[in-house]
């Protein structure tokens, strides 16, 4: 959804990316023990290291994040060298957002290695494939399975399909990255199935925050694997990014969920850091130092409710007739989980995880105080 936004508005499209149990703090600066937290913003909207150092600059004191999402800044060698250095010399960590291997006149493989060593657990890893599960629903040209390559298409048999050309990325770049992370809107499970380390669940316009985490919150933690949420537009023209309210509300529910990671995106360039406002800097200087002052007022909004879908149910959720794999219009089922969806945030907020039916999910219902099924009725 990100990068159709972006597409709409500007004609070319700008790849970006993109365990709450850990206890010790990843906060520069910070002597008070906390969970392993990134909060921070990524760079898309220039290719040149001089831009970089001067958000760097800007944001260095209250975030300890970057994701470098400009892939034209990316096809340089020594420009991502110099922008990952300053980055380093900063103290903040980073993500390297890189495309397609035959866009780059140097050996990335290789970039990716040597910078584990260089910048150690600094370099907290890449993004690689934009988006899949949303440009599948969607049936871009991005898609990895579509209905001709398979004789008698079945949920089944697509989810097979799907989880096994993805892998792919993460079975190659996991030899030469510590982790392998995207960002996405759709088919979190399938996904993190792929072996994904990470993926950034996207709130987006006025799409519901809640189902987001339920979907990728609950995914991750069935997978065993970390969760991220990247805050993207409000809307599709300036000034694209909400307000500084909204965005503190919207930073404060993904730390209160259990994210281990919360990114802002700036893109495209109309302020001298992208979208970028002074009030946007002065609300996340406002929510790292609650981070550090006082957490407690942050709330919690861990899961304690599970609702099961059927396996291989691969549904938008955006509304009650989206797409299945993008391949299947929307069966009899989706309105009646669409609803149930909908019932459970106004019950519960945030504090659910949507899980697909199956024995690995059949194994942690026990963690959960209530569990409903597609099948059952939502009092």
């Amino acid at each position: 959804m990100r990068r159709k936004l972006a597409v709409a508005a500007v004609g070319s499209i700008i790849v970006v990316v993109l365990s709450f149990f850990s206890v010790w703090s990843a906060y520069s600066g910070s002597d008070t023990p906390q969970r392993e937290f990134y909060v921070g913003v990524e760079f898309a909207y220039e290719d040149e290291p001089s831009k970089v150092a001067a958000l760097v600059d800007k944001i260095k004191n209250y975030t300890n994040l970057i994701v470098l999402g400009s892939i034209g800044l990316t096809f340089n060698e020594t420009a991502l060298t110099q922008a990952c250095n300053y980055i380093y010399d900063a103290k903040l960590n980073f993500i390297v957002l890189f495309t397609g291997l035959d866009k780059y006149n140097y050996n990335t493989s290789r970039w990716i290695f040597d910078a584990q060593s260089r910048y150690g657990k600094q370099f907290l890893g890449i993004d690689r494939y934009d988006e899949p599960g949303g440009n599948q629903l969607d049936n871009s040209v991005y898609q990895l399975i579509n209905s001709t390559s398979l004789p008698n298409p079945t949920y089944a048999s697509v989810a097979e399909a799907y989880v096994g050309n993805l892998s792919y990325f993460p079975a190659y770049y996991l030899q030469f990255a510590p982790a392998v992370m995207t960002a996405d809107y759709g088919l979190y499970w399938f996904d993190y199935q792929a072996n994904y380390t990470t993926i950034f669940g996207e709130f987006v316009g006025n799409e519901s925050r809640q189902r987001h985490i339920a979907l990728c919150r609950g995914a991750a933690n069935t997978f065993d694997k970390d969760f991220g949420i990247i805050i993207t537009w409000k809307y599709s023209q300036a000034p694209y990014l909400e307000e500084g309210e909204e965005l503190y509300n919207d930073l404060a529910l993904a730390y209160s969920a259990g994210a281990k990671y919360v990114v802002l995106f700036s893109y495209p360039n109309i302020t001298d850091y992208g979208t970028l406002t002074e009030e946007h800097f002065t609300t996340l200087q406002r929510f790292w130092n609650d981070l550090h002052n006082n957490p407690d007022q942050l709330d919690s909004n861990l899961p304690q409710v599970a609702y099961i879908v059927p396996a291989y149910y691969g549904f938008g959720f955006r509304h009650p007739t989206d797409t299945t794999w993008g391949i299947f219009p929307a069966d009899t089922l989706a309105p009646k989980i669409f609803n149930d969806i909908q019932t459970l945030t106004n019950q519960y907020n945030a504090q659910f995880n949507i899980l697909y039916d199956g024995p690995q999910t059949a194994n942690l219902l026990k963690n959960y105080a209530q569990v409903y099924y597609w099948n059952q009725t939502i009092p």
